[in-house]
């Protein structure tokens, strides 16, 4: 569950990217401020959802 959640997350990261370049081709300042802002704030997220779920044991770092 923990994998699909990251996936889902990474993808939306990579929307939201490419709507601000596409934003920012367009000179639209105010959309690309958006959509870099709901980036940033969906990278941290993912940030914080991976150190939790590392220190809950939902997860576990393997092959090294």
């Amino acid at each position: 569950m923990g994998k699909v959640i990251v996936i889902v997350v990474l993808i939306t990261i990579l929307a939201s990217l490419g709507s601000a370049l596409v934003a920012m081709l367009r000179g639209r300042s105010g959309l690309t401020l958006k959509a870099l802002t709901l980036r940033v704030a969906l990278s941290i997220g993912l940030f914080v959802f991976l150190m939790i779920a590392y220190a809950t044991g939902l997860i576990s770092p393997h092959g090294l």
